[in-house]
């Protein structure tokens, strides 16, 4: 049974039946509950849905540009993934009217703005940064250091993903396995502070069953994160694939099975443009869920193959993203 897909639509049906209108920075609105939780066996199958079509490339690109610790989306919109374009978008539109003496005209269309990220490498480099986002927080979070009593500072620099596998591998039962994306002291200098802001992992020993099906693996990884903000329709769907797909990757580097993914939800969301969206995806059943392979991994430089077996899904329900 597909129980990933039953207790999404379980979430969607609560949100619709007892969420409350709140006001938002997009100023779309919402209906919106606070706490939530998902939960899903990595045994069970690959948590993509089924009740809808997902794009899988466009959420497996995302993850290899957050393990790259690249903030700039030219790597994203070169390889076809869109999701951050608005977000630019609106930095430059807000950053251009600031300067005087602009005329309307010279600011682009997003059309136009994408564009030139693509063929243009000065401008992308100046207009496509988002700031210290995801990927920099991940792979080279920055911490002064100083000592009071000679009166000097350094700056600290860490590789957080890095040292999470070799934590994971030489000390297996820490409690401290944990990556943050919250950086307080640059949060203000993000394009949008993450949503999803940061995870931990957590090892046991596999049982009796599991060493027969996995020979050679004696530990089950399991991965739980925290998410501050949900939109449920849209976000929500790539954000569990995503964090499966990276617990996959980390378990297969420390020669451990995949475990649990848990979420912990805060604010979780609908938008109200995506209310019928989410009426309509409640009513489909479900599909069996996929398996996914992975190859050629190279999880320092965010690299990855993948093949995803035997997906069955209902056709995609358009809904607007709100920047």
């Amino acid at each position: 049974m597909n129980n990933l897909d039953l207790k999404y639509k379980a979430l969607l049906q609560h949100i619709l039946g007892k969420g409350v209108e709140k006001e938002d920075r997009t100023g779309t609105g919402t209906i919106s509950v606070f706490g939530k939780q998902i939960r899903h066996d990595m045994s069970e199958g690959f948590p993509l849905l089924t009740t809808k079509k997902m794009a899988v490339k466009t959420m497996m690109t995302e993850l290899k540009w957050f393990l790259k610790g690249d903030t700039n989306i030219k790597y994203l919109v070169d390889n076809g993934c869109n999701i951050w374009n608005g977000d630019a978008y609106k930095k430059y539109v807000t950053k251009v009217n600031m300067q005087p003496g602009v005329p309307m005209g010279d600011i682009l269309s997003q059309k136009e703005f994408i564009e030139q990220i693509k063929t243009d490498d000065e401008f992308a480099t100046k207009w496509g940064e988002l700031g210290p986002i995801y990927g920099k927080q991940w792979r080279d979070w920055k911490s002064q250091k100083f000592n009071v009593a000679k009166g000097e500072g350094y700056l600290l620099q860490i590789d957080q993903i890095a040292k999470v596998i070799v934590d994971l591998k030489n000390n297996p039962d820490s409690r401290r396995l944990m990556v943050s994306a919250w950086n307080v002291g640059e949060l203000d200098e993000m394009t949008l502070p993450p949503c999803h802001y940061g995870f931990q992992l957590y090892t046991r020993n596999s049982t009796r069953e599991e060493k027969i099906t996995n020979p050679g693996k004696y530990k089950v990884v399991s991965l739980m994160w925290n998410q501050r903000s949900v939109d449920t329709f849209l976000g929500l769907p790539f954000n569990i694939a995503s964090y499966a797909t990276l617990l996959q990757l980390i378990a297969d580097e420390c020669n451990m099975i995949a475990g649990e993914l848990i979420g912990n939800l805060g604010d979780v969301h609908l938008y109200k443009n995506h209310i019928e969206q989410a009426k309509e995806q409640i009513g489909r059943e479900p599909y069996k869920l996929p398996t996914a392979e992975f190859s050629n991994v190279d999880i320092l430089n965010g690299e990855f193959d993948y093949t995803i077996n035997d997906y069955e899904y209902h056709p995609t329900i358009k809904a607007p993203l709100s920047n």
